[in-house]
């Protein structure tokens, strides 16, 4: 049973519900004046008391605006309730694919009373949330999903569920849960989730629900009005009683939300109280690891058209990484002892595998490698297929920038590119043209007077931001000559996916800046030079991405002699480094 701070919530919630459907409601009177006013405008010519020719006119007036009012309200009306409302891409597993998942989740909705979800999708992401997908625009439920055949749901997906009641919702499962998680831990993090179907079937908040999402879904549609100036005035009618309408309810919508919140708050503490406290941490600790393996490991290999295939195990690796480096393996070596809630799923793997192609179609889009085919790599292969073929291809690129400069160097003796090339163009002093008095012999301004660029953000030297120019215009020209909205799979957009071509969904890092982009093509150009000329090799740490092994042991000194180079121009820390390490610069490389 709800306690009374989960009575208060439950009842707040209806009442704010209550609150959406008024506004609804007066929406409706709205446009029903005009016919009323008709109506009696009618009533009073048949009776004889509104006769003349006046009245005549003011009935033809009124009936034909009501006309007008009802037809638009009646259109307005339609796409709201046919709109499709936005919904999260997700990977769907059925009941067959993760028997002992769909278990859990079912004996845990029976502790709590409430209706159990009607089936389980997974996202490449750090939470879970409850997801309502029985829009008439959606159609039926996805059966299947890779690997596995279908199965029977938890619970009715569409259509009404016995009592009348509104249709229960999709638990959406955030992936990396699974994979680090134990299976105690899981049941304690989703109980407050799947708490929240108890407020969903009530019908005044499910219908308090689909109106919104209706409206939010109609302003969507509004936006895509075309060239035709007719539909363009009739999208642009509907946005503005739409947006009108969302303004009314935000509120209500917003409080109802806080309402149903606390209500499964509240319910959810009789179940699993203490293990959830414990489950909390590692929900932060999930979320800390997965992040960095998206944007040090993950986004590398996206950027060449290489997609790992076993995020999820990455998560387990990096985090079992991040715990030995902070010491904190003693608070987890007894926990990783239990059984993980991967195990909940039939074929890991296979759902792995969706769940990592799914998150690179999420969270970068369209492939900036060469060419616009996606591949998947494992990780044993990562070093070799993504790290090393990232630096060569970084490599080729300096070194096509360089030979494209006005100022660019001569070309070795020996032909093909060195490192001795790119540090000799970046240490030299850049040629200033002299000034030409002006005709008019007026003065010219002196130099400590110009106006210094503004590099507190960007400092680097001025042959190295000619360098840094070039390189972001011509990875913009190798990002341009890619299909817009090509996927991994290299067949275009997945229409279950995608509502337009605006890839991706949820970009990780904002562009990078030329001095970035130039410290990445230097360090690489070194690497590559460390691979062939001192035995070095790539590597994959899992918590800070590619990097370079010497000996065996990870070249964590390099970063500040690159900077030391590119924004003081000096050269002598580097070099240092590389004579130590036994890296030859002079020697040329191989590219690509």
């Amino acid at each position: 049973m709800t306690g009374i701070g989960g009575e208060a919530g439950a009842r707040a919630a209806r009442s704010r519900a209550l609150a959406v459907l008024r506004v609804r409601g007066r929406a409706l009177g709205v446009a029903l004046l005009p016919a009323a006013a008709e109506v009696i405008l009618l009533t009073g010519g048949a009776t004889g008391q509104f006769a003349g020719p006046g009245w005549d006119l003011a009935r033809w007036i009124v009936g034909g605006f009501a006309l007008v009012v009802l037809l638009a309200a009646a259109g307005i009306a339609l796409v709201v309730a046919r709109a499709r409302p936005a919904e999260t891409p997700t990977v769907p597993v059925t009941e067959r694919a993760a028997p002992d998942l769909y278990r859990l989740v079912r004996d845990l909705a029976e502790r709590l009373d409430v209706p159990a979800p009607s089936a389980i999708a997974l996202t490449p992401d750090c939470d879970s949330w409850l997801e309502d997908r029985t829009h008439p625009a959606h159609g039926p439920p996805p059966r299947e999903t890779a690997g596995a055949p279908a199965g029977p749901g938890l619970a009715p997906a569409s259509g009404d569920t016995p009592g009348g009641a509104a249709p229960a919702p999709v638990l959406v499962i955030g992936s990396p849960f699974l994979w680090w998680m134990r299976v105690a831990e899981l049941r304690a993090v989703l109980a407050p989730v799947v708490a929240g179907t108890g407020p969903s079937a009530q019908p005044d908040i499910a219908a308090a629900r689909r109106f919104v999402r209706g409206l939010d879904a109609a302003v969507a549609v509004s936006a895509t009005s075309g060239r035709c100036p007719l539909t363009r005035g009739v999208c642009g009618a509907l946005g503005w009683v739409a947006r009108m309408l969302l303004r009314a309810c935000r509120e209500h919508a917003v409080l109802m939300e806080r309402g149903v919140a606390a209500a499964a708050a509240e319910r959810a503490q009789a179940v699993d109280y203490g293990p959830r406290i414990v489950a909390q941490e590692q929900v932060g600790l999930a979320y800390a690891g997965w992040d960095r393996l998206l944007t040090r490991v993950a986004l590398p290999a996206w950027r060449m058209g290489r997609w790992p295939s076993r995020l999820d195990a990455g998560v387990v690796a990096a985090l079992t990484e991040l715990s030995r480096r902070d010491r904190l393996a003693d608070g987890f070596t007894s926990r990783l002892g239990e059984r993980p809630a991967c195990d909940l799923l039939e074929e890991p793997g296979v759902a792995d595998e969706a769940v990592s192609l799914l998150a690179a179609r999420l969270f970068h889009g369209a492939p900036t490698g060469p060419g616009p085919h996606w591949a998947p790599v494992d990780w044993q292969a990562y070093p070799e297929e993504v790290v090393d073929r990232t630096w060569r291809a970084e490599a080729a690129r300096l070194h096509r920038v360089l030979d494209g400069l006005p100022d660019r160097p001569p070309a070795p003796a020996s032909g093909g590119a060195t490192l001795a090339r790119v540090l000799d163009h970046l240490t030299a002093p850049a040629e200033v043209p002299a000034r030409r008095m002006p005709e008019d012999d007026a003065p010219v301004t002196p130099a400590a007077a110009q106006p210094e660029p503004d590099d507190a953000e960007d400092p680097t030297t001025e042959r190295g931001s000619a360098l840094a120019a070039g390189l972001s215009a011509e990875l913009a020209r190798e990002e341009g000559s890619v299909p817009r909205g090509a996927t991994a799979s290299g067949l275009g957009r997945d229409p279950e996916l995608w509502d337009d071509g605006a890839l991706p969904l949820f970009p990780l890092q904002p562009p990078r800046t030329g001095r970035e982009l130039l410290v990445a093509h230097v360090t690489a150009m070194v690497c590559c030079a460390a691979v062939d000329s001192a035995g070095a090799a790539p590597g994959l740490d899992w918590l800070d991405g590619p990097t370079l092994l010497l000996d065996g042991k990870r070249a964590v000194d390099l970063g500040p002699r690159v900077l030391s180079l590119i924004e003081e121009g000096d050269p002598a820390p580097l070099r240092d480094w590389l004579a130590a390490a036994g890296i030859r610069p002079e020697k040329p490389v191989r590219l690509g």
